[in-house]
């Protein structure tokens, strides 16, 4: 068994030559941007794709005590494994860390495990894949990865156009007068912006030629007269902007006719690094750390500005509270200090929605997750309180649920 681990464990330089890595399928807007910035530093990169049939199928390998993120990723790759579409020498998985109490942030150990135990099973070729963690703080190196400025770049660049495509395709997409024009619009404004991260254009300047680009492309699309029903969705990180994991809600919404309306990955990145700068000053008492992930903050917090500004240039288009707004929002519902998991960023985006007209709030979590049952169901009372005209449910998934009931009870929330 330790011998598979060494096997296992390393991404080297000649994998980067010979390997694609296989990010699983987690940032509905972004992915198709992290992807242009990872091949722009020579990485063979893509997200999973394909649909998971069966959801339990990681439950061969792990207790079903895990929460629902954790089972679905997991199966997600097991399934791309079994459907034999590459060779296991020609792969590596990749799964994001955000760290904190999440028990999500163990999944890259956990799929180590998998692979080795399916080793022990006379899967052989499976101990010579590798499992990259995607970190921002130097954990589980590899000799064939790392994160450098170019590649920070580009992922800056790819979370503020994922935030922009969000913006704009929610906002238009609900009232299109002909069908289907506001994703012809929304790829072929992808490929504009991915062609700009792929020949490293991202300088403050490039970006926001493209916002503006983006906001002229999207504000030409005909639509239809009339306000549509704004519905707010926000929860846990994955459950809110995976597809895959929230059975793809935004659709069952616009079905529904229904206008939604998420909050941007650009604050739950900000957030991140606000609780790693809490955290130092605190409970570390580290002041280095906690002056670099001042700066770190400052600088996104201005990247996020330009994006905003740009948006907020139009008359057409509303946007996220800056992140500083946003997280006043919370004073009275919850302390700076609860930032385990999604913490007060949660409350704080439910207020941002009903302040910017959302009539009804979904909070989406997975089952079997501590963490979102204390953060998300523990702010209802007060919430309740500050908005009582508001509907603001949580809306619990898991892998055995009865989509029927699941979506009955949506619709009782948006009603």
């Amino acid at each position: 068994m330790e011998e598979l681990h060494r096997v296992c464990k390393n991404f080297t330089r000649h994998d980067k030559k010979t390997r694609t890595i296989l990010l699983c399928e987690m940032l509905e807007y972004t992915n198709v941007f992290l992807e242009a910035a990872f091949r722009a530093e020579g990485y063979s990169f893509e997200t999973l794709k394909n649909p998971v049939k069966d959801r339990t199928l990681a439950l061969r390998y792990i207790s079903s005590d895990y929460c629902y993120p954790t089972v679905l990723i997991l199966a997600q790759f097991l399934e791309y494994l079994e459907s034999g579409e590459r060779d296991p020498e020609e792969i590596t998985f990749m799964e994001p860390q955000a760290g904190g109490a999440c028990r999500a942030g163990n999944i890259y150990n956990l799929l180590q495990r998998v692979l080795y135990r399916m080793a022990e099973q006379g899967q052989l070729e499976y101990a010579q894949i590798p499992v990259i963690s995607l970190n921002l703080m130097g954990e589980e190196k590899h000799t064939g990865f790392h994160i450098t400025p170019s590649l920070l770049s580009g992922g800056i660049a790819a979370a503020c156009y994922g935030d922009l495509i969000m913006c704009l395709y929610q906002q238009v997409k609900p009232y299109e007068q002909n069908p289907g024009e506001t994703d012809r619009i929304r790829s072929q404004v992808e490929k504009k912006l991915c062609e700009s991260i792929r020949r490293h254009r991202n300088g403050r300047h490039t970006r926001e030629k493209n916002y503006r680009y983006a906001c002229e492309v999207f504000s030409k699309v005909p639509v239809k007269p009339g306000k549509k029903k704004r519905v707010g969705i926000t929860g846990e990180i994955y459950m809110k902007y995976s597809k895959l994991g929230n059975d793809d809600i935004e659709s069952f919404l616009l079905r529904q006719g229904m206008e939604p309306y998420s909050g941007g990955f650009v604050n739950y990145c900000l957030y991140l690094v606000d609780t790693e700068r809490y955290k130092a000053e605190k409970y570390q008492h580290n002041p280095i750390m906690a002056k670099a992930c001042a700066f770190v903050l400052h600088r996104l917090c201005e990247a996020q500005k330009h994006l905003l500004t740009v948006i907020g240039e139009t008359d057409r288009f509303q946007t996220d509270l800056p992140f500083p707004e946003l997280k006043e929002k919370v004073q009275g519902i919850l302390a700076e200090g609860c930032n385990t998991g999604d913490g007060w960023l949660i409350a704080a985006e439910v207020i941002q929605y009903v302040e910017k007209g959302c009539g009804s709030v979904l909070i989406l979590h997975p089952f079997g997750c501590l963490v979102s049952h204390v953060c998300e169901r523990g702010i209802l009372q007060r919430l309740h309180a500050r908005f009582p005209d508001v509907s603001i449910q949580t809306i619990e998934y898991d892998y055995d649920q009865s989509k029927t009931l699941r979506e009955s009870r949506i619709l009782l929330a948006i009603s």
